[in-house]
Formats: C-alpha cells, structure tokens, sequence
C-alpha cells in the first residue's frame, strides 16, 4: 500500500478505537481524525507534502445530499412535532404495551412494514421524538427503543428494491455493467427472513445488551410541584374513552388528581372512568410535565383566558415567573387581580413552597415568593426581565403550545413528501425542502422553531465521517483492504461469498454503506467472472451487507440519528450490533447461494 493508504487506516483504526474507548463526543472525535488526514505529513516524490487528502475532498461530506435531507427533514418533524401529529401517530401505531419486549415489538413491526417502501431516513426521523415520549409514558429508558427503532427500519430496508438507497445504487451499477435490472421484491427473498431473525434477536436478547440510560424524564425530580385544570372540549377525540384509553394513567412526573363534571368532582379516579365532553381534569406534577400535559390532543386549558390574549397561540410559549414582595396582585385573587389585562398573559399553574396549590386559577390568592407557569407571547421575559414585580422570569424550552388543528395538515405534508420521493418524481432531497417549505407557509411551524430544530453534532459527525470515507477511497486504502481479504477466499464460491458479505460489511461500518457498495461493485463482478459462477449471489450478498449494518453508529445514517437522542455510546452499537451482524451474515451466506444457486 502506498503510504497515503497506510495512514489513513492508521486514522480511521485511531478513531473507531477512540470512539469504542473512551466517552469523547463523537462529532469531535470525527472531526479530529478528518483534520488529521488533512495535516498528516505524506512521502511525495523524493519530499513530503501535508495532507493525505485535501481541503475539498475532505469537506465534500458537508455537502452530500443525503446529509442535506437529514437536516431539512429536522423542520419535517418540527412541524408534525409542533402539531402535534407526532403523538398522534404514535398512538395509532404504539398504543400502550406492558413490558420491554411487547413495546419493542409494537414498535419494530410497523416500522419495519413502513420502511420496505418508505425512505428509512424520514420514517426514523418522525418517530424519534415519539419513542422518546412514549418510553416516558411507558417509564421506560429511551436509550432501550431507540436502537430497536434504527434496526427495524434498517431491516425493513432490505426487503424490497426501494427499501434503501443501497439497494438502488447496486440495481443501478447492475444496469450500467449490462446486467438485467432486479425487480421490486426480488431481494425479498432474502430480506424477509433476515428481517424475521433480526428481530427476533432483538427481542429475545435487546432487553440484555440494550443500555439503560436512563428515563426521559426525572420524575418528580423537580421540587417545584404545579397544579394543572384542563377541560375536554367539543370534537375532543377523548370523549367517551376511558383514562387508561386515552392515555392518561401512568403519566411521567405527572398524576391525574381529580375529575369534575358539571361543577360536581368523581370522587377517586379509576382507569375505567368514561371521559365527557366538558369534564375538567386536574393534574399535578412537576414543570417538565405539566408543559407536555398541556400540549395533549384532545384537552384545553380550562380557563378561557387563554384565548383571549392578543397574540395567536402558536407564536406563545411558557414561561416561570416568582412572585415579588412588592408585587400589587399579592394579597388579591388571580381574578381580582386581572392578571391578563396587566401583563398580557394567563395563569395556567400555581406552586407555593414546593407544593401545588389547591383550588381553581382564578380564586388564587396570591402570595410573596409564587411561581406562576404562565402562557404569554414570546416577549413576555424581555418586558418584565427587571420588573418590581417578579424576582425571575424565566422561559421554559419547548414549550410553545401545540397546534392541534393544523395536525391533519402536517400529516398531508409528510404524505406529499413521501408520495413525491417514491413515485421519483422528486429526488428525497427536493421533496423534503417542498415538504419542509410548506411546513413553514402553513403555519405547522415558525422559522424560529425550524432554526432551532436541526442538531447540528449529528450533521457534522455524518459530514465528517463521509470525509473519512472519501479518503479511505482516495488513497486506496479501502481497495487493498478488500483485494487482501480476497486473497483469503480461494476458489471456493461459498467461501468467497463468505468473504464478499464480510469484507463490504467491514467497510460499511468505516466508510458508510453506498461507498462502500460502490467501492466494491467491480472487485465482486470481477470476482465472480474469476471464479465462472454467476455474480448474481454476489451482488444479493453486497447489498444485504450494504444494507445491513448494526456494528457502529457511522456506518448507517439512522444509527447516527438515533446516537445522540438515545446517549449512547460507541460501544452500545458493539455490543449488540457485531452479533446482529454475525447473526445476519450467517442467514444470508447461507441462504443466498440456496436461492440463486451460482
């Protein structure tokens, strides 16, 4: 190997063991190990030179399209999450399971069903803030959901043609070296019962080798305990459910206390009480919770002050404000006091010395030293940052009130998107910018929110780590590493297909699954004419083994996605990802030749 290609499988062996060994953000450790390729001292005719591999190539990552879809989609999910279609999609498909493994298998099976047609990316995208909630909801650690839900999709990819952008990039490659073109299920064959023992390895033994990191909320972690009065109003989807149908028991940091009906409380609150319309229902529970509470389709907050702000309630949020001594209310109801006409914002909660305070807002009598959860427009902190009248204001994130009735049409958006994306009539990219675009003008969310939305750590360590990539191909690093691991095969077809599964699956890891598939096209086509066997069997194994990557969170755009949401670590992907993918290889080499015969 030429020096260059020693190097760059110094560094990239430098960052997989640095991401293994150590708790190092990933993007920063990525971006490390791209600068170092850029510096790196390289031997160059008789001198040396800085750089094995230059400025642009190494950047060229950044401006991938498939790293510009993941950001874009970020405003998708904004505007389904914001809208609150999120959870409404997730009641439909999650439901509320009892145990790890039954919400492992609520959650795999549809997204494994969705994902064989649909862009895994978008799919992913959408249900990771509703696994996180739901996991909450379940009192579950995300951390265990969040891998299953990349796997799923990941596995639901290799059963159909269009399942994943691998399997194109193959089929394409296939058309342009005279081959026939597969059809949509062809790979089926091979994906589907891959699919049945990848999942049913997760179930048996995920709940094991998952990492416990912990719930999504702290509950009761908060000392400052709110009381929250939400109605069901008119057209309300929970009318005539019961609690435990409409998702009310068991509430992260959050208990339904109380039920009135027509000015009359039910007494003790039992899974099976019926809601009604007009029913008010008292929560309690820390901050965190009471704010989620408040966005759940199908109730409003109780008092009509709410509605009577100037400001449309999608350009509010939350806010804490504590109470001074030389506030005028103190002393005076939160009616008497006409909280909203002095301050432009309603009273939603109430906490006095840690404790939530009984009774209705409005009959409040408020004290020094209240904190108040109040909604408001977005400039309420600014205007009483430093006023005699509160000793804090504080803004609570994510926290602007969900638009409900704009849900339906965030769901036509995504439809849209997708629809456009399958039919090719716009590549993934164009047609999530339309999608994200009209997310923005229907008003399902504000610039500011899409502004906030993108995580910027998982764009870069994608940017970063398809730099890497590009070097390991540049130098030819990734090349002799499959020509050496050839030399291994003999002349024996199974054993070299053996070996054509292993080695893309190893690149796949380093270098991402369509460079790498890309890369080895031609050393597998070239591999078969060598042997006189069909490469049909070898071009089946490249694309499960494209495909099908659980070992390391780079070597998958949905296992990136899902790295920093469920905090894990590197080797959280090892520990389950390295036996899924012996698991998968040994199904497939075994499988594939039996199938298509060589």
């Amino acid at each position: 190997m030429e020096p260059a290609a020693v190097i760059a499988l110094v560094v990239v062996v430098l960052v997989l063991l640095t991401l293994a060994l150590t708790r190092l953000a990933a993007d920063a450790v990525l971006v490390a190990g791209l600068t170092l390729l850029m510096v790196a001292p390289v031997p160059a005719g008789g001198g040396w030179r800085l750089g094995v591999i230059g400025p642009g190539p190494a950047i060229s990552g950044f401006a991938n399209t498939g790293l510009a879809t993941v950001a874009v989609l970020y405003v998708v999910v904004t505007g389904l999450r914001e809208t609150g279609a999120i959870d409404w999609i997730a009641s439909v498909f999650l439901g509320r399971p009892r145990g790890l493994r039954r919400a492992m298998l609520r959650l795999m099976a549809p997204v494994w069903g969705m994902s064989a047609f649909l862009n895994n990316t978008p799919v992913v995208a959408m249900l990771i803030p509703a696994v996180q909630d739901w996991s909450a909801r379940l009192r579950l650690p995300a951390s265990k959901l969040l891998i299953p839900l990349s796997y799923a999709a990941i596995l639901g990819g290799t059963c159909t043609l269009i399942g994943t952008s691998t399997n194109l990039v193959v089929n394409g490659l296939m058309i342009d070296a005279g081959l026939p073109s597969m059809t949509m299920f062809e790979i089926a064959k091979i994906g589907v019962p891959s699919a049945v023992v990848g999942m049913a390895f997760l179930l048996l033994v995920g709940p094991r080798l998952l990492p416990d990191r912990g719930s999504s909320v702290s509950v009761f972690a908060d000392p400052r305990e709110y009381t929250l009065e939400l109605v069901v109003p008119v057209g309300s989807p929970l009318a005539g459910r019961t609690v435990e149908q409409a998702g009310l028991r068991n509430l992260p940091g959050c208990y339904l206390v109380n039920v009135e009906r027509d000015g009359e409380p039910l007494g003790a609150v039992g899974p099976e009480q019926v809601l009604r319309v007009g029913d008010r229902l008292l929560f309690a529970g820390v901050v965190e919770a009471v704010r989620d509470v408040q966005n759940l389709r199908g109730l409003a907050p109780a008092t009509d002050q709410v509605f009577k702000l100037d400001s449309p309630r999608y350009r509010r949020r939350l806010f804490e404000a504590v109470i001074a001594e030389s506030c005028g209310l103190c002393g005076m109801t939160i009616r008497e006091g006409r909280f909203r006409n002095r301050y432009q914002a309603v009273v939603l909660a109430v906490a006095r010395n840690g404790a939530r305070v009984a009774g209705r807002i409005g009959d409040i009598i408020l004290r020094p030293g209240d904190t108040l959860l109040i909604e408001a427009d977005a400039d309420f902190a600014d205007r009483h940052r430093n006023s005699r009248d509160f000793l804090l204001v504080s803004p609570l994130e994510d926290s602007t009130p969900r638009r409900h009735a704009r849900a339906p049409v965030a769901v036509a958006i995504l439809a849209l998107m997708v629809a456009l994306a399958t039919a090719g009539v716009l590549s993934m990219l164009v047609a999530a910018m339309v999608a994200s675009g009209l997310m923005i003008v229907t008003r399902c969310c504000t610039i500011s929110e899409a502004r906030r939305s993108v995580d910027w750590s998982v764009l870069v360590v994608i940017g970063a780590a398809l730099g890497i990539g590009h070097a390991m191909e540049q130098t030819g690093a990734a090349e002799a590493v499959a020509n050496a691991a050839f030399g291994l095969g003999g002349d024996h077809p199974w054993v070299a297909l053996g070996v054509v599964y292993a080695v893309t699956s190893i690149l796949t890891a380093s270098i991402t699954n369509n460079a790498a598939v890309a890369l080895m096209f031609p050393i597998v086509l070239g591999l078969a004419q060598r042997l006189g066997v069909s490469p049909v069997p070898f071009l089946i194994a490249l694309m499960m083994a494209g495909s099908a990557s659980f070992a390391t969170p780079i070597g998958y755009q949905t296992n990136l996605m899902v790295y920093g949401p469920g905090g894990y670590r590197f080797s959280d992907f090892l520990r389950i990802g390295v036996p899924l993918n012996l698991l998968l290889a040994v199904v497939a080499v075994g499988l594939i030749p039996l199938i298509w015969g060589f």
